[in-house]
């Protein structure tokens, strides 16, 4: 169980520093920490990055840092085409799974590692929303369509690989919404929690009541995780929560491909 609580901080304090990578870390450490099989690790940390990321949306909507409408229309793509990747992740071999999912998460990690700024520094005016006098985004018909389609992506690879997609997420956002990145990263949270909760529904027949226990430790570890991730967030800047996300999947991809092969 210390090991299950561990676990869960880990899979927490990433989505409270970055506001994604919470099933990037869950998914290995279920499978070889825990000894679950790919499919049903894959059920397992959607239900618990789902929740710890709405426990997180949560506490920072009370600092003004939640954009929920932006969170709620991206989180919507997802919900539509997360079924289509658990379709998907049906049909692939365990075996393939892992490998692409290992090799997803190198082409992350790279692209964390080699952005010298935040993606929102850089508005794309073709992509980005119009902003209001505040700084928010004016939401639109195209605003909406802009976010409905990035979170659609999102789904599709949640359903599959049993990512809450916060790595995507928060790309999007910065670029959609040019808001800042620690509102994208606190409203991120919001598309992780629907997008989660579609995965998991899709392939929440993997898992037994026996694995309500486990969940529930893991689950805690993760609340612990968060908070402690919130808290620190604010001391570091960031470039530095960039390279260190991107250093610990780029080092989670190379134990996956090791341990496959």
């Amino acid at each position: 169980m210390e090991w299950t609580l561990l676990f869960g901080a880990i899979v927490g304090l990433s989505l409270g520093l970055t506001g994604g990578g919470g099933s990037i870390f869950a998914v290995p450490l279920l499978v070889y920490g825990l000894d679950l099989d790919f499919r049903r690790a894959v059920a397992l940390s959607l239900a618990v990055v789902g929740l710890t990321a709405l426990y997180g949306a949560v506490v920072q909507a009370r600092q003004g840092r939640v954009l929920w409408g932006a969170g709620i229309v991206l989180g919507i793509g997802g919900i539509c085409s997360a079924p289509i990747g658990a379709w998907l992740g049906d049909r692939i071999p365990e075996f393939y799974s892992l490998l692409f999912f290992a090799a997803l998460m190198i082409f992350i990690g790279s692209r964390m590692l080699l952005k010298k700024q935040a993606v929102g520094d850089v508005p794309l005016h073709w992509i980005s929303c119009e902003r209001q006098p505040d700084g928010n985004p004016r939401f639109s018909s195209k605003c909406a369509a802009k976010l409905v389609g990035a979170g659609a992506l999102t789904g599709i690879l949640s359903g599959i690989f049993g990512v809450g997609g916060g790595f995507l997420v928060v790309p999007a956002l910065l670029l959609v919404t040019c808001v800042s990145i620690d509102r994208a990263l606190a409203t991120s949270l919001v598309a992780i929690f629907l997008i989660s909760a579609s995965g998991f529904l899709a392939n929440m027949g993997r898992l037994s009541p026996a694995d309500a226990p486990l969940g529930i430790v893991f689950l805690v570890g993760s609340a612990i995780g968060m908070t402690v991730g919130i808290q620190l967030k604010q001391f570091i800047p960031a470039r530095g929560l960039q390279v260190i996300f991107g250093v610990g999947v780029i080092g989670t991809a190379v134990f996956i491909i090791v341990q496959t092969l």
